[in-house]
């Protein structure tokens, strides 16, 4: 998406333990805005302490359904599961990002997309993942919007980029009016 809009940039892996971070926050009750906004913060930090003088973004993405975070799924069977759950009903999936710089947290946005999935049948499900079980497993909720994910989907309210797992116009935004960027 960033090399899309034209903004340079490298990749440096966080290393960070995302499941424990997952699983403390819920453990605690944290809200799920909360548990992606500490996901992404905890990429930008680590990466920003090896990179001083720069802008370390970082982002992640949870969904939240009737109350749950759902994770990515384990298996083929977790993803029938998840949905199959899903099947005629709404979710969130809630995207963070968060920029530091010089080992300081300098702006954050957590983007919300309401989703609802359609009710299909056992049939489409079972077809959709035999064919897309290899894309669908690298994804919250099994499922990628840009691929053929979005058949199974009803409505769709709130930004196409956080879809993706990054809050694109947000940063873009925050990056021209401060200079960054030009307009």
């Amino acid at each position: 998406m960033l090399t899309n809009a034209a903004v340079p940039f490298r990749v440096e892996k966080a290393r960070v333990d995302e499941e424990m971070i997952r699983a403390a926050l819920q453990s605690e009750d944290a809200h799920p805005r909360d548990i992606a906004d500490a996901l992404a913060e905890s990429k930008a930090r680590k990466v920003s302490h090896r990179n001083p003088g720069n802008l370390v973004l970082g982002c992640d993405q949870v969904l939240e359904f009737e109350g749950r975070v759902l994770a990515k799924p384990e298996s083929l069977e977790d993803a029938r599961e998840q949905l199959t759950a899903m099947r005629g009903k709404r979710h969130r999936l809630l995207s963070a990002a968060v920029i530091y710089e010089d080992a300081e947290p300098i702006w954050r946005h957590v983007g919300v997309v309401r989703m609802q999935l359609r009710s299909i049948s056992d049939d489409y499900l079972e077809d959709y993942l035999a064919r897309n079980w290899q894309s669908a497993r690298q994804s919250v909720g099994a499922y990628k919007l840009e691929e053929e994910g979005v058949r199974l989907f009803e409505r769709v309210e709130g930004d196409y980029f956080t879809v993706l797992g990054m809050p694109l116009l947000e940063i873009l935004s925050f990056l021209t009016v401060r200079g960054d960027l030009k307009s």
